[in-house]
């Protein structure tokens, strides 16, 4: 259902692919960014950027089960850190790929940014990902 490409000709990419592939007629769900917050609203990890990676990890798997989909059926993703540092870029890539979220591996986008929305926010990860067909049926 995913074809998962790295270009032979281009830098081999760690833990992601340069493009995934699906068939038309596929089911996909465009994910808004997942953010740190808790389900009462309030900001987890306060000055953390691995600890507020592990809850944008956490509820982008919620948003995803919400849809039919998980994990590992994501296309693509943008990865946002309010930094310059490349270190802390590395620090919530490295809660990526322990997510489970690279074993795809998936396309990625791994962003340092001024700024996110809500106050003391460090992490953000939006997603596109495939909807399975549901099992015995062709889906909803």
């Amino acid at each position: 259902m995913i074809q998962r490409v790295t270009v032979p000709g281009l830098f081999p990419p760690p833990r992601y692919s340069h493009a995934s592939v699906v068939e038309a007629g596929t089911r996909l769900a465009f994910l808004a960014g997942s953010v740190p917050l808790d389900a009462d609203g309030e900001l987890v990890g306060a000055g953390d950027p691995v600890r507020q990676a592990e809850q944008v990890i956490a509820n982008l798997r919620e948003q995803l089960r919400a849809v039919g989909s998980d994990l590992e059926h994501v296309l693509v993703t943008e990865v946002y850190v309010v930094s310059s540092e490349t270190a802390a870029l590395s620090a919530v890539w490295d809660v990526v790929v322990s997510s489970g979220l690279s074993t795809g591996p998936h396309a990625s986008t791994l962003l340092g940014v001024a700024c996110l929305g809500y106050p003391g926010q460090l992490v953000e990860i939006t997603a596109t990902a495939v909807v399975p067909a549901e099992e015995g049926g062709a889906g909803a």
